[in-house]
Protein backbone atom coordinates (compact mmCIF):
# COMPACT_ATOMS: atom_id res chain seq x y z
CA UNK A 1 0.00 0.00 0.00
CA UNK A 2 1.04 3.50 -1.07
CA UNK A 3 1.68 5.84 2.02
CA UNK A 4 0.86 9.64 1.49
CA UNK A 5 2.87 12.05 1.85
CA UNK A 6 1.59 14.32 4.89
CA UNK A 7 1.95 18.13 2.91
CA UNK A 8 -0.10 16.15 -0.12
CA UNK A 9 -2.73 14.89 2.61
CA UNK A 10 -2.81 18.62 4.20
CA UNK A 11 -3.56 19.90 0.87
CA UNK A 12 -6.16 17.75 -0.50
CA UNK A 13 -8.11 18.47 2.88
CA UNK A 14 -7.66 22.45 2.01
CA UNK A 15 -8.72 21.64 -1.30
CA UNK A 16 -12.13 19.82 -0.50
CA UNK A 17 -12.90 22.12 2.56
CA UNK A 18 -12.18 25.00 0.19
CA UNK A 19 -14.36 23.78 -2.88
CA UNK A 20 -15.64 20.10 -2.36
CA UNK A 21 -12.76 18.40 -4.98
CA UNK A 22 -11.75 15.06 -3.45
CA UNK A 23 -7.99 13.82 -4.63
CA UNK A 24 -6.94 10.58 -4.69
CA UNK A 25 -3.86 9.36 -3.18
CA UNK A 26 -2.55 8.60 -7.30
CA UNK A 27 -3.03 12.29 -7.76
CA UNK A 28 -0.25 14.44 -6.51
CA UNK A 29 1.44 14.60 -10.21
CA UNK A 30 -1.14 16.72 -11.10
CA UNK A 31 -1.19 18.69 -7.88
CA UNK A 32 2.79 18.92 -8.47
CA UNK A 33 1.85 19.99 -12.77
CA UNK A 34 -0.82 22.82 -11.74
CA UNK A 35 1.03 24.33 -9.37
CA UNK A 36 4.67 23.73 -9.45
CA UNK A 37 4.87 27.61 -10.95
CA UNK A 38 2.78 29.14 -8.71
CA UNK A 39 5.23 27.47 -6.05
CA UNK A 40 8.16 28.58 -7.61
CA UNK A 41 6.37 32.55 -8.14
CA UNK A 42 5.72 32.39 -4.55
CA UNK A 43 8.90 30.61 -3.02
CA UNK A 44 6.96 28.07 -1.34
CA UNK A 45 8.89 24.93 -1.14
CA UNK A 46 6.55 22.49 -0.37
CA UNK A 47 2.31 21.79 -0.27
CA UNK A 48 2.25 21.68 3.69
CA UNK A 49 3.96 24.98 3.65
CA UNK A 50 1.66 26.52 0.81
CA UNK A 51 -1.60 25.35 3.40
CA UNK A 52 0.23 27.12 6.23
CA UNK A 53 0.57 30.42 4.26
CA UNK A 54 -2.94 30.39 3.11
CA UNK A 55 -3.91 29.86 6.52
CA UNK A 56 -2.04 33.03 7.49
CA UNK A 57 -2.76 35.24 4.96
CA UNK A 58 -6.39 34.12 4.01
CA UNK A 59 -6.21 37.61 1.70
CA UNK A 60 -3.68 37.65 0.18
CA UNK A 61 -5.42 35.82 -2.95
CA UNK A 62 -3.20 33.08 -2.71
CA UNK A 63 -5.77 31.24 -2.05
CA UNK A 64 -7.62 31.84 -4.71
CA UNK A 65 -4.90 31.41 -7.51
CA UNK A 66 -4.20 28.10 -5.79
CA UNK A 67 -8.36 27.03 -6.40
CA UNK A 68 -8.20 28.76 -9.97
CA UNK A 69 -5.35 26.39 -10.81
CA UNK A 70 -6.78 22.86 -9.53
CA UNK A 71 -10.46 23.56 -11.11
CA UNK A 72 -9.68 25.04 -14.16
CA UNK A 73 -10.14 22.29 -16.84
CA UNK A 74 -9.94 22.46 -20.57
CA UNK A 75 -13.50 21.87 -22.18
CA UNK A 76 -15.18 22.32 -25.44
CA UNK A 77 -17.97 24.00 -28.05
CA UNK A 78 -20.71 21.11 -27.85
CA UNK A 79 -19.47 18.61 -25.55
CA UNK A 80 -21.00 15.21 -26.20
CA UNK A 81 -23.20 16.90 -29.14
CA UNK A 82 -26.69 14.85 -27.92
CA UNK A 83 -27.40 17.53 -24.94
CA UNK A 84 -27.73 20.28 -27.40
CA UNK A 85 -29.27 18.56 -29.61
CA UNK A 86 -32.28 17.16 -27.22
CA UNK A 87 -32.10 20.65 -26.09
CA UNK A 88 -33.06 21.65 -29.46
CA UNK A 89 -35.53 19.20 -30.75
CA UNK A 90 -37.66 18.25 -27.54
CA UNK A 91 -36.77 20.60 -23.91
CA UNK A 92 -37.16 23.60 -25.66
CA UNK A 93 -40.36 23.19 -27.97
CA UNK A 94 -41.61 21.37 -24.65
CA UNK A 95 -40.90 24.40 -22.67
CA UNK A 96 -42.30 26.94 -25.17
CA UNK A 97 -45.56 24.87 -25.53
CA UNK A 98 -46.17 24.60 -21.35
CA UNK A 99 -45.05 28.46 -20.96
CA UNK A 100 -46.38 30.61 -23.49
CA UNK A 101 -44.67 33.95 -23.19
CA UNK A 102 -42.63 32.88 -20.37
CA UNK A 103 -38.56 33.55 -20.13
CA UNK A 104 -36.67 30.47 -20.53
CA UNK A 105 -34.29 29.74 -17.50
CA UNK A 106 -31.13 27.65 -18.10
CA UNK A 107 -27.89 27.32 -15.40
CA UNK A 108 -24.63 26.47 -16.29
CA UNK A 109 -22.60 25.58 -13.53
CA UNK A 110 -19.17 25.36 -13.39
CA UNK A 111 -19.22 26.98 -16.38
CA UNK A 112 -15.22 27.31 -17.53
CA UNK A 113 -13.72 29.58 -20.03
CA UNK A 114 -17.70 30.05 -21.05
CA UNK A 115 -17.85 27.43 -23.96
CA UNK A 116 -20.84 25.64 -22.47
CA UNK A 117 -23.21 28.77 -21.92
CA UNK A 118 -22.27 30.06 -25.12
CA UNK A 119 -22.77 26.58 -27.09
CA UNK A 120 -26.41 26.98 -24.75
CA UNK A 121 -27.01 30.22 -26.50
CA UNK A 122 -26.48 29.26 -30.09
CA UNK A 123 -28.61 26.45 -29.82
CA UNK A 124 -31.41 28.87 -28.56
CA UNK A 125 -30.69 30.43 -31.51
CA UNK A 126 -31.10 27.61 -33.87
CA UNK A 127 -34.32 26.98 -32.67
CA UNK A 128 -35.32 30.23 -33.14
CA UNK A 129 -34.03 30.66 -36.48
CA UNK A 130 -36.42 27.22 -37.33
CA UNK A 131 -38.91 28.16 -34.97
CA UNK A 132 -39.89 32.07 -35.27
CA UNK A 133 -42.73 33.33 -32.48
CA UNK A 134 -42.42 30.11 -30.25
CA UNK A 135 -39.90 31.50 -27.78
CA UNK A 136 -41.79 34.73 -27.53
CA UNK A 137 -40.08 35.65 -23.71
CA UNK A 138 -36.68 35.05 -25.15
CA UNK A 139 -34.23 33.35 -22.93
CA UNK A 140 -31.54 33.81 -19.96
CA UNK A 141 -28.32 31.59 -19.17
CA UNK A 142 -27.14 32.18 -15.79
CA UNK A 143 -23.33 30.88 -16.28
CA UNK A 144 -21.49 30.09 -13.31
CA UNK A 145 -17.89 29.03 -11.83
CA UNK A 146 -16.23 29.81 -8.65
CA UNK A 147 -13.02 30.56 -10.63
CA UNK A 148 -12.45 34.54 -11.04
CA UNK A 149 -9.96 35.07 -13.48
CA UNK A 150 -11.64 31.69 -15.74
CA UNK A 151 -15.04 33.88 -15.49
CA UNK A 152 -12.93 37.29 -16.61
CA UNK A 153 -12.10 35.21 -19.81
CA UNK A 154 -15.11 33.93 -20.64
CA UNK A 155 -17.20 37.35 -20.26
CA UNK A 156 -14.86 38.65 -22.85
CA UNK A 157 -15.75 36.12 -25.24
CA UNK A 158 -12.41 35.89 -26.99
CA UNK A 159 -10.96 32.48 -28.23
CA UNK A 160 -7.69 31.13 -30.20
CA UNK A 161 -8.05 28.97 -33.01
CA UNK A 162 -6.97 26.13 -30.85
CA UNK A 163 -10.39 26.64 -28.74
CA UNK A 164 -12.55 27.32 -31.65
CA UNK A 165 -11.28 24.47 -33.79
CA UNK A 166 -12.57 21.76 -30.45
CA UNK A 167 -15.99 20.96 -31.10
CA UNK A 168 -17.11 23.91 -33.31
CA UNK A 169 -18.29 23.87 -36.96
CA UNK A 170 -17.27 25.99 -39.78
CA UNK A 171 -21.16 27.06 -39.96
CA UNK A 172 -21.12 27.68 -36.58
CA UNK A 173 -17.82 29.82 -36.61
CA UNK A 174 -18.80 31.77 -39.37
CA UNK A 175 -22.01 32.13 -37.78
CA UNK A 176 -21.70 33.48 -34.36
CA UNK A 177 -18.59 35.05 -34.31
CA UNK A 178 -16.39 37.46 -35.45
CA UNK A 179 -12.27 37.68 -36.60
CA UNK A 180 -11.09 39.99 -34.15
CA UNK A 181 -7.03 39.29 -35.52
CA UNK A 182 -4.74 36.90 -36.53
CA UNK A 183 -6.21 33.42 -34.92
CA UNK A 184 -8.63 35.51 -32.81
CA UNK A 185 -12.64 35.06 -32.56
CA UNK A 186 -14.57 37.06 -30.55
CA UNK A 187 -18.63 35.94 -29.70
CA UNK A 188 -21.32 37.87 -31.21
CA UNK A 189 -23.12 40.15 -29.31
CA UNK A 190 -26.62 38.12 -29.83
CA UNK A 191 -25.07 35.40 -28.41
CA UNK A 192 -23.29 37.26 -25.52
CA UNK A 193 -26.71 38.98 -24.49
CA UNK A 194 -28.65 35.83 -23.19
CA UNK A 195 -25.50 34.75 -20.97
CA UNK A 196 -24.85 36.24 -17.46
CA UNK A 197 -21.79 35.08 -15.55
CA UNK A 198 -21.51 34.89 -11.86
CA UNK A 199 -18.99 34.17 -9.42
CA UNK A 200 -20.45 30.76 -7.67
CA UNK A 201 -18.81 28.07 -5.55
CA UNK A 202 -21.06 24.51 -5.43
CA UNK A 203 -20.61 23.97 -2.20
CA UNK A 204 -22.30 28.15 -1.31
CA UNK A 205 -26.49 28.42 -1.06
CA UNK A 206 -28.04 28.79 -4.97
CA UNK A 207 -30.73 30.66 -3.25
CA UNK A 208 -29.77 34.46 -5.24
CA UNK A 209 -29.76 32.37 -8.84
CA UNK A 210 -33.37 32.00 -9.12
CA UNK A 211 -35.48 29.11 -10.53
CA UNK A 212 -34.64 27.61 -13.72
CA UNK A 213 -36.10 24.98 -16.50
CA UNK A 214 -33.01 23.97 -17.27
CA UNK A 215 -29.63 23.08 -15.20
CA UNK A 216 -26.75 21.93 -16.81
CA UNK A 217 -24.47 20.42 -14.52
CA UNK A 218 -21.70 18.46 -16.54
CA UNK A 219 -18.48 16.70 -15.51
CA UNK A 220 -17.93 18.55 -12.60
CA UNK A 221 -19.90 15.92 -9.91
CA UNK A 222 -16.97 13.52 -10.28
CA UNK A 223 -14.60 15.26 -8.47
CA UNK A 224 -16.96 15.34 -5.38
CA UNK A 225 -17.36 13.10 -2.52
CA UNK A 226 -20.71 10.63 -2.53
CA UNK A 227 -22.12 13.10 0.05
CA UNK A 228 -21.30 16.24 -1.72
CA UNK A 229 -22.45 15.38 -4.41
CA UNK A 230 -26.14 14.07 -3.22
CA UNK A 231 -26.07 17.65 -1.32
CA UNK A 232 -25.63 19.74 -4.64
CA UNK A 233 -28.12 17.40 -6.78
CA UNK A 234 -30.68 18.02 -3.47
CA UNK A 235 -29.82 21.74 -4.13
CA UNK A 236 -30.26 22.04 -7.62
CA UNK A 237 -33.20 20.17 -7.72
CA UNK A 238 -35.07 22.95 -5.20
CA UNK A 239 -33.55 25.44 -8.38
CA UNK A 240 -35.44 23.68 -10.82
CA UNK A 241 -39.23 24.45 -11.29
CA UNK A 242 -41.69 21.46 -11.36
CA UNK A 243 -41.12 19.02 -14.54
CA UNK A 244 -37.06 20.98 -15.35
CA UNK A 245 -34.53 19.10 -16.29
CA UNK A 246 -31.17 18.79 -14.71
CA UNK A 247 -28.43 17.29 -17.44
CA UNK A 248 -25.22 16.04 -16.18
CA UNK A 249 -21.91 14.68 -18.04
CA UNK A 250 -22.19 11.53 -20.74
CA UNK A 251 -20.15 9.50 -18.17
CA UNK A 252 -21.52 10.89 -14.73
CA UNK A 253 -24.82 9.00 -13.89
CA UNK A 254 -27.43 10.21 -10.98
CA UNK A 255 -27.27 7.09 -8.34
CA UNK A 256 -30.48 7.26 -6.07
CA UNK A 257 -32.32 10.47 -5.27
CA UNK A 258 -35.45 8.58 -7.11
CA UNK A 259 -37.57 10.56 -4.74
CA UNK A 260 -35.84 14.04 -6.58
CA UNK A 261 -36.00 13.19 -10.37
CA UNK A 262 -36.78 10.86 -13.26
CA UNK A 263 -34.53 9.33 -15.51
CA UNK A 264 -35.46 10.21 -19.04
CA UNK A 265 -34.04 7.98 -21.89
CA UNK A 266 -33.38 10.19 -25.20
CA UNK A 267 -31.47 8.41 -27.79
CA UNK A 268 -28.95 8.62 -27.04
CA UNK A 269 -28.03 9.82 -23.81
CA UNK A 270 -29.93 10.19 -20.72
CA UNK A 271 -31.07 13.40 -19.00
CA UNK A 272 -33.53 13.85 -15.43
CA UNK A 273 -36.73 15.55 -15.10
CA UNK A 274 -37.21 17.03 -11.48
CA UNK A 275 -40.31 15.15 -9.89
Amino acid sequence: MTSVNPDFQQFREFLEKACGIVLGDNKQYLVASRLNRLLEQEQIKSLGELVKRIQAQPRSGLREAVVDAMTTNETLWFRDVYPFEVMKSRLIPEFAKANSGQRLRIWSAACSSGQEPYSLSMTIDEFERTNVGQLRGGAQIVATDLSGSILTAAKSAEYDSLSVARGLSQDRLVRYFDQTGPGRWTVKQAVRSRVEFRALNLLDSYAALGKFDMVFCRNVLIYFSGEVKKDILRRMHATLRPGGYLILGASEALNGLPELYQMVQCNPGIIYKAR
